[in-house]
């Protein structure tokens, strides 16, 4: 059997606008009961056209989060007519309903068809309404996502004898199967599109992560801004610009890196052997990442940081990481332009006219 059944799918905030509310409220590209408002609410479709007089509508789906102590109720009503009693057209007198509408929706809708998000539709008509209902007895709110409605498509129920098509009851067992089949064939279709780590979200995403060895941990863009740059990243890994990355990425901050060859206190140019000695040490496989001071807010983070450095780190080195002060300690780690810089002379000032300079002096005897 072909998947060819036609559907319409209402899934985007502009769908939803032409219906009727009644303690429900447009939320994103869906519908919200809001349940610190009210404890039941409903939302009413305008009249969908099958364009054929006693058309056999079939299957409706809709897709919701429905938390403990809410519900959900599908409400149906076809005609070949717009016209309802005394309204000339069904859709324009349910827009100007006033007051409490429910007593007029129960005459028009009668019982609910289901009270759940998947059911066959019993009537027929050209013209077919829905009315979802939401309800909750608790704090949280339930909140409709997508509605689906079968239009018309290959059934089960086409390939057998013509005798048996004209029986409802054998349309109707054999639409749990066909709905069973038919959602088992859009799954496998979607499956391209959920392997997809640009759209999928959740364990899938943290799956396709690990196919490319992507750490987990971090939101989900962060996951697939360095799913993109995988390859990249591993012909780079082990290098220094590799390293940088990596300390960007755990830190968010720009580290300075320095390799013991640069500051190596045997170097024949070095002006100060035991200075370097002192702030480098003589170990040849030891590299120095310098960050600010506040790039850690406790101990915990700096041991978390240095435990995740050391799987990214080239095998035989070690690394020494230095936290910058922001200030000037002679013989220590001072790095002009980083945590230290040369500048002018500013005096300071008690007010408008009076200032301290350098040659002024507070305090002492009166010949001073």
């Amino acid at each position: 059997m072909e998947p060819s059944q036609t559907q319409m799918v209402f899934c985007c905030a502009e769908q939803w606008m032409g219906g009727y509310f009644h303690h429900l409220e447009p939320w994103g590209d869906g519908l919200r009961l809001d349940a610190a408002r009210a404890s039941a609410g409903v939302y009413c479709l305008p009249a969908v056209d099958s364009g054929e007089n006693g058309f056999c509508w079939g299957r409706v789906k809709v897709e919701a989060d429905l938390p403990p102590d809410t519900a959900l109720r599908v409400y149906a009503y076809a005609s070949d007519s717009r016209r309802w009693e005394n309204w000339a057209d069904l859709d324009e007198g349910l827009r100007a309903l006033e007051g409490e509408p429910m007593p007029v929706l129960r005459t028009l809708f009668g019982p609910a068809v289901v009270e759940g998000g998947d059911c066959r539709l019993k009537g027929s008509g050209r013209y077919l309404w829905l009315m979802l209902e939401l309800a909750a007895t608790g704090n949280a709110s339930p909140v409709i996502h997508t509605l689906r409605i079968w239009m018309g498509g290959d059934h089960m129920v086409d390939y057998l004898p013509a005798i048996y098509r004209e029986e409802d009851f054998t349309r109707r067992f054999l639409s749990i199967f066909d709905s069973m089949f038919g959602d088992m064939e859009r799954a496998i279709e979607a499956l391209p599109g959920r392997m997809d780590y640009e759209h999928t979200e959740g364990e899938l995403l943290r799956y396709l992560a690990s196919w490319v060895c992507v750490e987990e941990g971090g939101t989900p863009e962060e996951i697939r801004a360095r799913i993109r740059t995988a390859l990249e990243d591993y012909e780079k890994r082990y290098t220094v610009a590799g390293v940088k990355q990596s300390v960007r990425r755990l830190t968010g901050r720009d580290p300075i890196l320095i390799e013991h060859f640069q500051v190596s206190p045997n170097r024949p140019d070095c002006r100060n052997p035991e200075l370097y000695r002192r702030l480098y040490g003589e170990d040849p496989y030891r590299f120095f990442v310098l960050l600010p001071e506040d790039t850690f807010s406790s101990q915990r983070e700096r041991e978390q940081f240095q435990r995740a450095m050391e799987e990214v780190i080239p095998a035989g080195l070690s690394m020494q990481m230095v936290q910058l002060k922001p200030c000037v300690q002679l013989d220590w780690h001072t790095y002009l332009g980083v945590n230290s810089r040369v500048g002018g002379y500013v005096p300071a000032a008690i007010d408008e006219q009076v200032t301290i300079h350098y040659d002024t002096t507070i305090g002492g005897a009166n010949h001073e």
